[in-house]
């Protein structure tokens, strides 16, 4: 475990090569279970006696995420990021660093002497070049004498990472006018300031590869502090999230097929596919853990691999609900001592042959 305390560890995971399974928010129970239980048997030998030993605390706790994402508002947007909502593949305007996305996603306002409301910082009036903030367009109201304002980056970012992202579990981010007046130097000292605020305009829309970057994070340093408990859940609530990135409908605001007539399809997918298939079907066999040396690019691989998968997650659902009548399409079956609705075994087969 030498490399773990060196900031480097290798990734709880199971590559997904077979069909995968989920909610908006997760994965069903039995496919995150799944997962988690199979990765242990992929690590190294420094590793795997360890988490052999903590199995069974690794596949129950699987799907602690899940059962958090109501206890917070900040859980349920870990699990996915819809990633179409900011443009389109290969969707690189979407800064692939944290505190980037919150440079470029955030907008700040500052209230006036005479009580106005004014956007200074948004997507929409700033851009990023050769170091430098400019202004795309000029905030409202006559804050600036010269014509050019201009700021450097690097003390934008410190900004946002100093007096931004440190309340990012707050209600509400509030900012000192000071702070914000040092941000323009001499041009700074004619702005009217009561108050500042910021607001997160990104978050709402997902942001699994930045948790996974700061789960790791965590992850390292529970190894580092040789922290058992932290270690274990730790792993166990990394291997959910890896396993929701892994999802197409994770990517996307169209997660259960509510904008195409498709409306269910998320659990189809996650969870009636797995569940019938998973054991019969399923190469579980899928070689050793790889050493990842760059995680950050790893799991935004992953992300938009997903969704170039999307199509034909949506697609073959589609063309197979117009060749099946409805009858055969759902069916009705006992579980426990209810009686529920959900896709015929015959029906969730053929849509398990067309995906592969």
């Amino acid at each position: 475990m030498s490399k773990l305390s060196r900031n480097r560890i290798f990734l709880l995971i199971l590559p997904v090569f077979f069909l995968c399974i989920s909610m908006k928010m997760d994965w069903g129970f039995f496919g995150h279970r799944r997962i988690n239980r199979m990765a242990v048997f992929t690590l190294p030998p420094e590793m795997i006696s360890f988490y052999k030993r903590n199995i069974e605390f690794i596949t129950e706790h699987a799907v602690d995420p899940d059962k958090r994402r109501y206890a917070t508002k900040h859980e349920a947007v870990r699990h996915y990021i819809d990633i179409d909502h900011w443009g389109e593949y290969p969707f690189t305007e979407v800064p692939r660093n944290w505190t980037d996305v919150m440079m470029h996603y955030t907008d700040v306002y500052v209230v006036s002497g005479f009580l106005d409301t004014i956007k200074l910082f948004g997507r929409d009036l700033i851009r990023f070049e050769d170091g430098i903030l400019t202004y795309k367009q000029r905030p409202e109201g006559n804050f600036f004498n010269h014509r050019t304002i201009e700021i450097d980056q690097d003390v934008y970012r410190k900004f946002i990472q100093e007096k931004v992202l440190t309340q990012y579990y707050e209600d509400e981010w509030k900012v000192k006018c000071s702070d914000l007046k040092a941000l323009f130097g001499k041009q700074g000292k004619n702005i009217m300031c009561q108050s500042v605020v910021a607001v997160d305009r990104f978050s709402e829309y997902g942001i699994l590869p930045y948790h996974l970057v700061h789960m790791q994070s965590r992850l390292t340093r529970a190894f580092e502090e040789g922290d058992v408990n932290k270690i274990l859940r730790m792993s166990a609530d990394t291997g959910y999230y890896i396993g929701d990135a892994h999802v197409p409908l994770h990517t996307t605001e169209n997660y259960n097929g509510q904008f195409s007539n498709q409306e269910g399809i998320h659990a189809f997918w996650e969870s009636r596919i797995p569940e019938l298939f998973a054991d019969k079907d399923y190469d579980f066999f899928v070689g050793k853990a790889e050493y990842i040396d760059n995680p950050e690019e790893y799991y935004w691989d992953i992300v938009l691999t997903s969704h170039q998968m999307l199509d034909s997650v949506l697609t073959i659902e589609k063309e197979l609900s117009e060749l099946y009548p409805q009858d055969q399409q759902y069916c009705y079956e006992q579980r426990l001592e209810r009686t529920i609705r959900t896709q015929c075994t015959e029906y969730a087969a053929e849509y398990h042959r067309r995906l592969n």
